[in-house]
């Protein structure tokens, strides 16, 4: 038998005749359990928030995109085109053109990014179940689809004939012109969707026909942006990748969803950690009554460790007792704690305990890492509190 064990176990779970430590005690162990509770709530609030944050990325934003290493556009031949098909595990890819421009809406202007896409493009990305008032562009026409944002400020609607919109950009290169269109490339549209997705996108994009945005930026029929493209369920990215990288050498930069998305990953992994440090601090401030808990507990314990003392027992062992009592405090409230909040994040997704709105729920999600994260930091926390209060103990106390 572990005799240190057995005594910091018996000096745990057995009342105390002093009543103040034993109230003493319950303090500790109830904010070991609350502050890791808390800890995982709140670490599985974010993970709900980020997945919440990030779902409609995937309505606009491909598995893969494209971009030339080199200027702002390229050339796609057919030989590009069957190449980028015999790879495996490729489902789909699309087309794009996208440029900044400036659109006109009767006497109000805006700068705003137009994409062009070919037909293939709702097979790459879900836009389309994003529009909310009026349909997709028709292949081949004038069309446009904008982003609620963009229409709120230029106060326009949708399939509006009396109020076309105007795209404008500027002519590449050199020389005066004899008037002031010959500075720019325009055309009229028509706008016949809104979409709404974030307030980011929904003030930065307008979506047209790709032989529209070729004919306002003067492109020629290969001419591109960028290739944006659909994996196959399950499928490897890292090895799509390669393939990629093995057919086209470097004539692209490759960027995933959470490439495209650096910023936003980057805030919400930021925001995610300060609030870590921010309930580990908590945590570590509920480790003070445990340490409390632990010199008190020394204390009235003196007659009784004088006895061992005196029967042979060595201060070294003595202090692993009262090591052992406090790691087995924080552990055993650090459980406690975990499924309380374990509990608490299932009710919410299971009953929608709080409402962001009156239609939606909270977001939560639990992940076994962050079980494991607040696990880690309460045992580590634990030991190291533990430790520092046993090394009170000293052969002189004892003998006093």
């Amino acid at each position: 038998m572990n005799f240190p064990l057995y005594i910091a176990k018996r000096y745990l779970f057995s009342k105390s005749s002093n009543n103040a430590i034993n109230i003493m005690t319950l303090i500790a162990s109830g904010g070991v359990i609350i502050a890791s509770a808390a800890l995982l709530i709140v670490l599985s609030v974010f993970a709900g928030l980020k997945d919440f944050s990030l779902q409609y990325s995937s309505f606009v934003d491909p598995d893969l995109k494209l971009f030339p290493t080199e200027g702002k556009s390229f050339q796609w031949q057919e030989d590009d085109a069957r190449a980028l098909q015999n790879i495996n595990g490729i489902n789909s890819y699309s087309k794009i053109i996208e440029e900044r421009i400036f659109i006109k809406s009767d006497n109000k202007n805006l700068v705003a990014t137009l994409k062009g896409v070919d037909a293939n493009y709702l097979n790459v990305t879900n836009i389309d179940s994003m529009v909310t008032k009026g349909g997709w562009i028709t292949p081949g026409s004038n069309d446009v689809v904008s982003g609620w944002g963009i229409s709120n400020n230029l106060s326009f609607g949708i399939i509006n004939y009396l109020q076309p919109l105007s795209l404008y950009v500027p002519k590449a290169g050199v020389g005066q012109a004899s008037t002031p269109k010959g500075y720019y490339n325009s055309v009229f549209v028509n706008n016949v969707g809104l979409f709404q997705i974030n307030e980011e996108l929904n003030n930065k994009y307008i979506f047209s026909d790709i032989e529209l945005a070729k004919q306002l930026l003067n492109y020629s029929d290969a001419q591109l942006t960028a290739i944006e493209i659909k994996l196959e369920p399950n499928t490897d990215e890292n090895a799509i990748r390669t393939q990629l990288e093995t057919t086209f050498g470097t004539k692209f930069n490759i960027k995933n969803r959470a490439e495209l998305n650096d910023a936003l990953y980057k805030m919400l992994n930021t925001e995610n950690l300060a609030i870590y440090l921010i309930f580990t601090l908590v945590i570590i401030i509920a480790l003070f009554n445990v340490i409390g808990a632990i010199i008190m507990m020394i204390l009235d314990k003196k007659k009784s460790l004088n006895t061992l003392f005196n029967l042979g027992t060595e201060s070294k062992t003595i202090k692993s007792i009262f090591f052992l009592q406090g790691s087995l405090m924080t552990i055993v409230s650090g459980l406690i704690g975990v499924t309380i909040g374990l509990i608490i994040v299932f009710l919410q997704q299971s009953f929608d305990l709080v409402m962001l709105t009156p239609d939606l729920a909270y977001p939560v999600r639990l992940n076994a890492f962050n079980v494991l994260v607040v696990l880690a930091t309460i045992f580590i926390l634990g030991i190291v509190a533990s430790k520092i209060a046993s090394q009170r103990i000293t052969p002189s106390l004892i003998k006093s």
